[in-house]
C-alpha cells in the first residue's frame, strides 16, 4: 500500500476506485464500506483508493468544539491497510481546501488530481464549501467527467455513523466490552511513559504513567481496567487506573497509570500501546493506604482471571 500526503503529486492510478471519509475508528461498519471498495476494484481491474482528511475537518470548521478521536492518523492508516485498501490519500484539510466550491471539488480535485474512475459514496456524503455538494451533484457530472458512481446502501452508511457515535459513548462511559464489539478489536492508545510520583512503587504496585501521543485521543471513563500492553515486541498483562487518585492526593489532575504484571524494566520516555480488555470497577477513595493495597490485590487477581481466559 502507498500513502500519499501531497495531492499535487499523485500517480496515474489504474482505473481508480475511490471512497471518501474520515473513517475514525475503522470499525465494523466502516469495514463493510471498505470491503465494497476492495471488491469493486477487484471486479473491474482497478486500484482501490481511500481519501481521508487530516486534521479532522471538524477541528477547522468548528474550532470552538473539542474533538475526541477514536483512531489517530497512524493507527487509522494501519487499520485501513489491514482492510485491503491499496492506496490512501491523506488530504490536508486546510482553509483553502475547505473553501473549494462543490463543482471545483469534483473538477479540480476528484477528476484532475485523483483521476477517479469510480466513486463509491453514501447518500449522505457532503462536500465543498458550506457542504453544498452531494451524491446528486456527483451523478449530475458523472457523464461529463467520465466517472461512475456506486452508491453505498443507506443502511450500511447509517450503521457506520451510528457505530462511531455509539463507540464514543461507550468509551466515555467505560463500557469497554460494547466498544470493542463494535470496533471488531480491542480499543487501544499509544502513549509515552512519563515520570510520576513513584508512590505505586512504595506500596508494591509500580506504575507506568502514560501520556497519550495524540492530544485528541479519546480516553475511556475513569476507573480500573484489565489491559494488555505492547512494548518492544512483547505483549504484557496488567491493570490500569484512569482518575485522580483520591486516596493519596487532592490534586485534581487526571492520571493514567498502568501496573504491568511481572515486569520491572526501566521504560521511562519509551512508548507503550495500552489495549483495553475489560473495566473492573470505578475509581474509589479508600480510608487508608492499607485498604487501597488490599483492593489492588483484588484488582490484580480479577484482571489476571480475565486476561488468562482470553
Amino acid at each position: 500500500m502507498a500513502i500519499f500526503y501531497n495531492t499535487d503529486r499523485l500517480p496515474d492510478f489504474k482505473n481508480a476506485v475511490v471512497t471518501i471519509g474520515t473513517f475514525d475508528g475503522v470499525h465494523l461498519g466502516h469495514k463493510v464500506i471498505l470491503n465494497e471498495a476492495v471488491k469493486y476494484a477487484n471486479k473491474t481491474g482497478g486500484e482501490s483508493i481511500l481519501l481521508t482528511f487530516e486534521p479532522h475537518p471538524r477541528k477547522l470548521l468548528f474550532p470552538d468544539k473539542s474533538i475526541q478521536i477514536i483512531t489517530p492518523l497512524e493507527q487509522k492508516l494501519e487499520l485501513i491497510t489491514a482492510a485491503g485498501i491499496q492506496h490512501v490519500i491523506v488530504v490536508p484539510f486546510n482553509k483553502a481546501f475547505s473553501e473549494l466550491t462543490a463543482e471545483a471539488y469534483i473538477k479540480d480535485f476528484l477528476v484532475s488530481q485523483v483521476k477517479a474512475k469510480t466513486i463509491i459514496i453514501g447518500y449522505d456524503h457532503r462536500f465543498g464549501n458550506d457542504r453544498q455538494g452531494d451524491i446528486n451533484l456527483l451523478k449530475q457530472y458523472a457523464t461529463y467527467y467520465h466517472y461512475n458512481i456506486q452508491e453505498i446502501p443507506a443502511q450500511l452508511i447509517d450503521d457506520a455513523a451510528v457505530s462511531s457515535t455509539k463507540i464514543r459513548k461507550a468509551l466515555s462511559e467505560g463500557n469497554i466490552t460494547d466498544a470493542n464489539t463494535m470496533l471488531g478489536r480491542e480499543y487501544s492508545f499509544i502513549g509515552n511513559v512519563v515520570h510520576g510520583t513513584q508512590l505505586g512503587r512504595t506500596i508494591g504496585y509500580p506504575t507506568a504513567n502514560m501520556k497519550p501521543i495524540a492530544d485528541e485521543q479519546l480516553i475511556p471513563a475513569e476507573g480500573v481496567y484489565a489491559i494488555k500492553a505492547k512494548w518492544n515486541k512483547q505483549e504484557l498483562k496488567g491493570m490500569l487506573n484512569i482518575g485522580y487518585r483520591p486516596t493519596v492526593t487532592n490534586e485534581m489532575r487526571l492520571k493514567i497509570e498502568a501496573n504491568l504484571f511481572d515486569f520491572n524494566e526501566n521504560i521511562y520516555n519509551q512508548t507503550l500501546e495500552i489495549i483495553f480488555i475489560e473495566r473492573l470497577r470505578n475509581e474509589e477513595k479508600f480510608p487508608s493506604i492499607d485498604a487501597l493495597k488490599e483492593q489492588l490485590a483484588k484488582d490484580k487477581e480479577n484482571a489476571m482471571q480475565i486476561l488468562n481466559s482470553l
